[in-house]
This record gives structure tokens, C-alpha cells and sequence, in this order.
């Protein structure tokens, strides 16, 4: 499957199951999308009506490049053929029952009263709880147990907020420390903090321990005190701009982000990341609103379209704040051509049910954060495991071709079939399709693989070409020792 755009002055050619990236000139490209319906004297006829006014466009040079766009396809990097359907649900059962990462939900409480919290406030649609050392202490056991081989672990420290069970989280995090020697684990810990709870002891706790930390702001003050706010209705955005610029001022150069979410008030959300960006930030995130269609965040069709021209918008600027020497990340826009996700990755996902699991207060265990407190998706708990195996080798069976509709989707292999939790509230199946979220996973794609097409062709940007610190494999492989050897790279 071949997937052609133009964006930004670029003639793009993307050849799906391969991997392979063209950027062409205009006689390339059309001539890419007709080679496959039509013969070399069809192009060739095609090409010459179309540029007659052009005399550096003869037939010569037409079936020069014929001959290249065959060689190509005869090299893999053109119109390769999809080999990857049938052996797609067998990936995950490579793996077994190994679990690699769990999300823990330290406190099922917030001292927010953000309008379009998908966890209702924090309580998940229940009553408000807080995570116990011993609950916790039980989970790390579990997936140290469930671990296998692996060395590498990830926990995510979650909420409503987890700072307002802060105690519970160093407790957790000394345990996990004081095991790793003896159990041959390595933790990487993540903490996402509304921001309010922020003092310097969390900072220094944070930026001693946590691989990578989540600050919540939604962008320009107007913007975020608009819907984040405490219960009596105040805005937020004061309180803790200044927390999160000292905690990131302190961090040096491990790993954060600044994560907003845009809703139906703001399509415009790049006017909120470039505020971001002056405030100094610049490992950044905004997602769009998860929320039922007939709330008024919800982005409706028209803003859809608005927050596609938004993702254009912001990757030229990006680049023009590269080539100035002030590289920005946007979360979304992060794309490895050369060491990026094994195939694995691209066609299994997250993991979400299988290698990844939630934790609630009480232990119980769910797919994913986005599924906690609907009772028919709990998977088991943290003492005895996975109980509800069925509901785990449903998660299993998802992948990006596990759904009809993304048979035709030259983006399967970059979404992995797309998020199950997205699927779930839409369509009601974790193998349904999230429409709108698929729309716009298309356009952030191709404006990512744009910046690096752009990348390839300056040696300005590839200058200041923004890299991540500890980058690891695209399947969590930390090295080639911590790989799962597949057999598939």
C-alpha cells in the first residue's frame, strides 16, 4: 500500500509495509500513482500532455524515471505487499503472560474539578480512595513476579492526583529500589501531577527518582482556568506556572512533559503550546478532549477540520524554531525512521490487557486507566493475578488488524490499530474504530514524517534536531540485551 501527500512544498511517498519514505519531485509523484494501473507508454503519454509547457520534461526523462520507480518496487520500497495479516495474532502470544508495565492509582481522589476529567474528578466513577503501602507494595511484587526475563519495568504513578498520597509513592519507590539488585529489575518511574502539591521536596524527589514526570496545563491562563479548576471554581493556572517552571528548571535534561488537553473552546490549541513554549517548556503534549458527543468540550466536525490545519500549523513552526537553535518536542511528532518500533510494536500497540495493566486503590486489575471502573473489563488482582483470562486474550487479539476498517488504512502501521479504550467508548468494542481519532492520527503522522523529510534536506535542522535522552527501543528494550528476540527486526 502506497500513501501519497504534498505538505508544505513536499512531495511525499509513503510505501506502507515497507517502511520505505520518498521525497520526489511533482514528475515522481504522479508518476508513483499512476505505475501501478497503467503501462510505461500510458504514463509516458500521460506525462507529456500534462507537462507540455515544460521542456526539462521529455520522454527521455520520463522513462528514466519509470525505470527508478520500478527498481524500487523490485528493491521492497515500493508498492511491497502486505505479509504481516497473517501472522499478526501471533505476535502477542510470543510473549506469554508477561507483564511489563502497570499504572498505578495512588489516590482515586483530586483536588481539581476539572469539567472534562474522563476519571469523574479522579473517583473513576466510584467512591474516592486512596492506594495503601500494602496494595502497593503487592503490585510491585506482581510485576516483578509476571515479569519474566525482562529487566526493565516501567510504573506510572496516577490519579485523579497522586501527590495527595505522596507518602504512599516514596514508600513504593524505596521498596522498588531496594529489590531491583537482588530481583535484576530496573524501575522507571513516572509521576502525572496536576501541579497544586508541588513543594520542593516534591521536586527533588521527583527529579531524583522519576525517569520521566507529567505536568498538566492546558496552555494560555484564559484557556486553563476555563475548565482546570479547584471546587470553589477557581482557575489553577497561578498556582502552579511556577511550580512546574522551577521543577523543570531543576530536572536538567531528564525527561518531561507538559500535557494539555484542547476541547471544543480552544480548536486553536497552537496558540496554547506556543504559550508553553515562552514559558520556557519545550517537551510538550496536547491531546484532544476524551469525552461523550453531546458534551459541550467535545470537538464536533468542524472543529475536527480546524485542528488539522492546527497540526500543519504548528509542525512549520516547529521547524522555524529548529533552525533558530530553539528545538521544540511535541509528544505526538516524536518519529524514529532508522531505529524506531520493531514490527512487533507497529502491529501489536500498547500492550494494554496483556504486558499492561491499571491498578486500583484496592488492587483490583484493569486493562488500562481508561478502563478502570467499568466492572465487566476487570482483569483479576494484584494477589491472585489474572483471573479473567478470557477478557485477556480479547485484549490479546487486538492489533492493526484486528479491525475492518483499518485494512485499507495506510496509517495501521503507525497506530497499531489504534487505541482499545478510544474504540471501546465509541463503539462500544475494543475492536471498534474511534473515527475522528483516527482522522487526526492521520494528519499528525504525515506532518511528522514532513519534519523529517525537512530534517533530511537541511543540515540547519538536523543541527538542532531534538533527541531524547535514555532513548530505548520502540518495544521498551532498553538494549539489544533487554530485547524479546521476536525474530522479527
Amino acid at each position: 500500500m502506497v500513501h501519497q501527500y504534498q505538505l508544505n512544498g513536499y512531495n511525499i511517498v509513503l510505501d506502507t509495509c515497507s517502511g520505505s519514505i520518498h521525497v520526489v519531485d511533482e514528475v515522481a509523484y504522479d508518476i508513483i500513482a499512476m505505475f501501478p494501473e497503467k503501462t510505461a507508454d500510458e504514463i509516458v503519454a500521460e506525462m507529456l500532455e500534462k507537462y507540455r509547457n515544460r521542456e526539462d520534461v521529455t520522454e527521455e526523462e520520463i522513462r528514466e524515471c519509470i525505470a527508478d520507480v520500478a527498481a524500487l518496487r523490485d528493491q521492497g520500497k515500493l508498492y511491497t505487499p502486505d505479509t504481516f495479516s497473517e501472522i499478526a495474532g501471533t505476535f502477542k502470544q510470543r510473549s506469554g503472560d508477561v507483564v511489563k508495565a502497570l499504572c498505578l492509582h495512588v489516590a482515586h481522589t483530586c483536588n481539581l474539578n476539572c469539567a472534562y476529567c474522563f476519571a469523574s474528578q479522579g473517583r473513576f466513577h466510584g467512591e474516592r480512595a486512596i492506594m495503601s503501602y500494602e496494595v502497593g507494595k503487592q503490585a510491585l511484587d506482581f510485576l516483578v513476579e509476571h515479569s519474566g526475563a525482562r529487566r526493565n519495568l516501567e510504573v506510572d504513578f496516577f490519579g485523579g492526583e497522586p501527590l495527595m498520597n505522596f507518602d504512599v509513592v516514596k514508600k513504593l519507590t524505596a521498596y522498588a529500589r531496594s529489590i531491583e539488585k537482588e530481583k535484576n529489575k530496573n524501575f522507571r518511574f513516572t509521576l502525572t501531577t496536576n501541579g497544586m502539591l508541588i513543594d520542593d521536596e516534591v521536586i527533588d524527589f521527583c527529579n531524583r527518582e522519576m525517569s520521566n514526570v507529567v505536568l498538566s496545563l492546558d496552555g494560555r491562563k484564559e484557556t486553563h482556568d476555563r475548565l482546570r479548576v479547584d471546587y470553589a471554581g477557581n482557575g489553577s493556572y497561578d498556582r502552579i506556572v511556577p511550580k512546574f517552571r522551577k521543577l523543570v528548571a531543576k530536572r536538567g535534561d531528564r525527561s518531561y512533559y507538559m500535557r494539555g488537553t484542547f476541547t471544543h473552546a480552544n480548536p486553536d490549541f497552537t496558540k496554547d503550546l506556543f504559550h508553553m513554549a515562552d514559558l520556557g517548556f519545550t517537551e510538550l503534549s496536547m491531546e484532544p478532549v476524551v469525552c461523550a458527543p453531546d458534551d459541550p468540550a467535545a470537538l464536533t466536525p468542524e472543529d475536527i477540520e480546524i485542528v488539522k490545519e492546527q497540526y500543519e500549523i504548528l509542525a512549520k513552526e516547529m521547524l522555524r524554531r529548529q533552525k533558530e537553535g530553539h528545538p521544540l518536542t511535541f509528544y505526538h511528532y516524536m518519529l524514529d525512521l532508522t531505529g524506531g518500533p520493531c514490527i512487533y510494536k507497529r502491529i501489536s500497540g500498547c500492550g494494554s490487557g496483556t504486558e499492561y495493566m491499571a491498578v486500583t486503590p484496592w488492587g483490583d486489575l484493569y486493562p488500562c486507566h481508561q478502563f478502570v471502573g467499568e466492572e465487566q473489563y476487570k482483569l483479576g488482582d494484584v494477589w491472585q493475578g489474572v483471573t479473567n483470562t478470557a477478557l485477556r486474550e480479547e485484549f490479546r487479539k487486538c492489533n492493526a488488524y484486528a479491525r475492518p476498517e483499518c485494512a485499507d488504512c495506510w496509517a495501521k502501521l503507525y497506530c497499531s490499530g489504534g487505541c482499545a479504550a478510544n474504540a471501546y467508548h465509541a463503539s462500544g468494542s475494543i475492536r471498534g474504530i474511534y473515527e475522528p481519532g483516527c482522522e487526526l492520527f492521520r494528519k499528525r503522522i504525515e506532518c511528522a514524517i514532513m519534519m523529517k523529510a525537512a530534517e533530511a534536506e537541511d543540515p540547519e535542522l538536523r543541527k538542532y534536531a531534538k533527541t531524547r535522552p535514555a532513548q530505548y527501543l520502540g518495544c521498551g528494550a532498553a538494549d539489544d540485551e533487554d530485547c524479546e528476540a521476536c525474530g522479527e527486526c
